[in-house]
């Protein structure tokens, strides 16, 4: 008979506590992060990358909770476009890794599959982000034009 596993809530992981305000010990004003967060970015880090370093080096737990907005909000009020959502660009650049591994290895059907599952989602992804508007209405995904991109 197999072995039933059950957890508790059938989350796993951490959570962060529930906390109103900003924490005491973040020694930055709602300015210095915002313009600590668009120098960052102008460095060339991503938003996830921002906010590990943000967490990491600058002790900011959370930029939303000192700022009262998310990052993403944070970079358009300084004017600083980003024409793909990060997700979406971190997928096509796996599938423009798979796709030039099977150019290599043909047989590999294993990365065939992988490659179909990937496009897929970035399928999903484009859909919901022209209908979100966070793309234009005539974005498509293109596999040549994703090498060109990436």
């Amino acid at each position: 008979m197999a072995r039933m596993h059950s957890r508790k809530g059938g989350r796993s992981g951490s959570k962060r506590p529930l906390r109103e305000g900003t924490p005491n010990w973040v020694p930055y004003s709602e300015q210095e992060l915002a313009e600590l967060i668009v120098r960052l970015f102008k460095e060339g880090n991503s938003p996830s990358k921002i906010g590990i370093t943000l967490r990491d080096q600058y002790g900011v737990p959370d930029v939303q909770q000192v700022t009262k907005k998310k990052m993403m909000q944070i970079l358009k009020e300084n004017n600083i476009p980003i024409e793909i959502p990060e997700d979406l660009q971190n997928l096509i650049k796996k599938a423009v890794s798979l796709r030039k591994h099977l150019d290599s290895h043909k047989k590999d059907m294993g990365n065939k599959h992988s490659l179909l599952l990937t496009e897929s989602k970035i399928k999903r992804l484009v859909k919901y982000y022209t209908a979100s508007g966070k793309l234009p209405a005539g974005w498509r995904y293109d596999s040549e034009k994703a090498k060109l991109m990436v």
